[in-house]
């Protein structure tokens, strides 16, 4: 019983503000350079695409 209420009372590791933050962080990076990321994912399937027609 005292490990079960040690295990709920301790504040180690991260918390939600923590969390909160960095996805905040994430989503403002994406919304910034949502451009430059659209063209990198174009250009990485039109290479897929095109070796996979080298190979059939």
């Amino acid at each position: 019983m005292k490990h079960v209420k040690r295990f709920f009372t301790e504040d180690d590791g991260m918390g939600v503000v923590e969390v909160i933050l960095i996805i905040v962080v994430l989503i403002a990076m994406v919304a910034i350079f949502k451009d430059e990321i659209g063209d990198l994912v174009e250009d990485i399937w039109d290479s897929i695409n095109s070796d996979a027609k080298k190979i059939y």
